[in-house]
């Protein structure tokens, strides 16, 4: 199988990775004493309804215990609600993460897009309301969205699950980034699950607390029967020990949460401004990655120079130009600004001979 995502080290070793969006400090020495901590449990099969986790999840959010289903990460729980679903027709905006449409084909889904526009840095209007008929099953958002770190008021996706519940559609809203916003508090629709059963929430861990190697995900959703039909259709043990163990250790993590979106905040204002300065169109973005166009092969020419970008070619709705760049470190940051700069500058040169 093709690998289309970013983290690709094992085939591009040895190089500073841009390709990946996780916190740029890594996981906390507490989340891995919690993983080693497990390991004594090696020996024990994983609770598979992840219950003590779930219940920290529920204190936490102040929603009751049976909204959360935890999964190996957020790609697992779009895959096993196809399954569980198997949803006819869906709507996704373009361009988006393609695990929803890989998920979505696994059951035989005639899939939708619903392309953005670049003049509205490829953000969600509220003309998406008029694409949502009655014959959709299944509709995929993300806030902030992926590749472009886009966030969507929460009105509108509010009136996006009114005509959802009316229409009988399951709404899946992606906030897997959504502890970068400055504000998540005014952006997340978790509470809305309340209100609205079609609404299945997903968050992970993978992103802010950067475990992508433990795979740990949940949903949040009022939607019994559906969380009901997910654990039918799936293996028992989705969710490994260690992962609960750093789910439940991460959760405890408030502080070092603030001090990293005030970093990443800070830092991808000084990269947006920078690759401005370069003539790099980029698009502003509000989560921990940076979505920019550039007519030079920058994924080869980067590649060359010990630096991984993401190709943003295969996501339907950008094509060839479009990258994709984490915010990390800022001795790194300042590597690949001063290698984007030099790059400009020799091909200015170029041109002029």
């Amino acid at each position: 199988m093709e690998y289309g995502h970013g983290g690709d080290i094992y085939t591009y070793k040895g190089m500073m990775d841009f390709s990946v969006n996780v916190n740029p400090f890594g996981p906390s020495e507490q989340v891995i004493r919690a993983v080693r901590d497990s390991a004594s449990l090696a020996g024990n099969y994983p609770d598979s309804s992840c219950r003590s986790l779930r219940q920290k999840l529920a204190e936490k959010k102040a929603l009751p215990r049976d909204f959360f289903i935890a999964g190996n990460g957020a790609a697992d729980l779009f895959f096993s609600l196809a399954l569980a679903e198997k949803p006819k027709r869906a709507l996704i905006p373009v361009p988006a993460f393609s695990e929803y449409a890989r998920a979505l084909h696994t059951v035989g889904c005639e899939i939708r897009e619903y392309p953005l526009k670049r003049e509205d840095d490829f953000r969600l209007t509220e003309n998406f309301i008029n694409a949502l008929e009655s014959d959709i099953d299944m509709v995929f958002l993300c806030d902030p969205s992926n590749p472009a770190g886009q966030t969507t008021e929460r009105e509108l996706v509010e009136r996006i699950a009114e005509k959802c519940q009316k229409y009988g559609i399951r709404l899946v809203v992606d906030e897997c980034f959504i502890q970068f916003l400055s504000d998540p508090e005014e952006y997340t629709v978790e509470q809305l699950a309340r209100q609205y059963p079609c609404l299945f929430v997903v968050q992970a861990f993978t992103k802010m607390h950067a475990i992508p190697g433990l795979r740990l995900g949940y949903g949040i959703t009022s939607d019994r029967e559906l969380l009901e039909e997910i654990q039918e259709s799936r293996q028992p043990w989705s969710v490994s020990i260690p992962a609960q163990a750093a789910g439940t250790a991460a959760l405890d993590e408030d502080e070092r949460v603030r001090m990293t979106r005030d970093y990443v905040r800070n830092e991808r204002m000084r990269m947006e401004e920078a690759l401005g300065e370069t003539g790099v169109q980029y698009i502003p973005s509000e989560a921990n990655f940076i979505l920019f166009y550039s007519p030079l092969d920058l994924f080869s020419i980067l590649k060359e120079r010990g630096i991984l970008i993401r190709d943003c070619s295969n996501y339907s709705g950008l094509g060839q130009g479009w990258y994709r760049i984490a915010v990390k470190r800022q001795e790194e940051n300042d590597r690949i600004l001063r290698e984007i700069r030099s790059i400009y500058q020799e091909q200015c040169v170029y041109q002029k001979q």
